[in-house]
């Protein structure tokens, strides 16, 4: 997909003692933060900032740890949890935008968006969720598994709780042809996985600290699930689900349809975890129609 137009240079606010790097787009309409996934930033809503901020105020952020925010050392100086990245998105709602918002959250966004709707429910109107993490390797859930399985996730955590061996997990996992390998397991259209792409997810990974943050998350087996999150919603719900996810099955993430709160769950066919890059074409028109609603006299 070709941009219809160029976006302007993301800009930098500082949140504590950090920088955030963040995207704004847009001078009308309801305001709306997008966060993103798992090793993205704010670049992987490109495909969107055009189109929505036709019709509303569209701000994309990076998580402190991401993308071209800073990445402070993990536990000595910052705790990379859920609602640590809520408050930061609360901060900067509050002090940026000035008022409530709409979330839109893709895998780990749609965690840190729930979290925000529950812990401060004055700032925000309305959530969507693409394809939320189900936090498949939580602990409540390992639980549940055989226990080769539930002890196979807890001894690469331990390994890579040792440096050197993160640092070379790390390496071998920074590389173009591994981010393809991925991205082509997470997508279903390959033509999506652009060099473009790659390149964008590769970059925060040179970065002092990148490594850090890695291990950090990936050793993060508590905090909320999803499910522990959506009945303290009092918002609005909107989810979309690609029904290829090979990461997020929609078996599963169709029963957080269930919820009160939750008012439309649209399965994608054909379509992988990260639907708004993937098939923007889609995911625009169906993001666009239930903001307007929301916010329609």
């Amino acid at each position: 997909m070709t941009l219809t137009s160029p976006l302007p240079a993301p800009q930098i606010w500082t949140w504590q003692k950090w920088s955030i790097c963040y995207e704004k787009v847009g001078d009308q309409g309801p305001a709306v933060i997008f966060i993103h996934g798992f090793g993205a930033s704010w670049g992987h809503w490109r495909k969107n900032l055009p189109e929505l901020s036709k019709d509303c105020r569209c701000y994309a952020i990076d998580l402190i740890g991401f993308g071209d925010s800073d990445k402070p050392q993990p536990n000595s100086e910052i705790a990379y949890t859920f609602p640590t990245w809520a408050k930061q998105v609360a901060d900067f709602c509050q002090s940026v935008i000035g008022e409530p918002v709409f979330l839109v959250g893709n895998s780990i966004g749609c965690i840190v968006a729930l979290q925000m709707a529950v812990d401060y429910p004055e700032l925000v109107k309305g959530v969507a969720l693409l394809n939320c993490s189900l936090r498949l390797l939580h602990e409540r859930k390992q639980a549940n598994l055989p226990f080769y399985k539930r002890y196979g996730a807890s001894i690469v955590q331990q390994l890579l709780a040792f440096k050197p061996i993160s640092n070379f997990f790390f390496a071998q996992l920074a590389t173009p042809q591994t981010v393809r390998n991925i991205l082509l397991q997470a997508y279903c259209r390959a033509e999506a996985v652009t060099d473009e792409l790659i390149a964008m997810l590769l970059k925060p990974a040179q970065d002092p600290g990148a490594v850090d943050v890695f291990v950090a998350f990936t050793s993060y087996s508590q905090g909320p699930l999803p499910e522990d999150l959506l009945p303290q919603v009092n918002c609005p719900v909107l989810i979309l689900w690609g029904d290829a996810d090979p990461w997020e099955p929609i078996a599963l993430g169709e029963k957080l349809a269930e919820y009160p709160r939750v008012e439309k769950f649209i399965p994608l066919p054909n379509i992988g975890h990260c639907p708004q890059d993937e098939a923007p074409e889609i995911v625009n028109p169906l993001l666009k129609e239930w903001l307007l609603a929301k916010t329609a006299p």
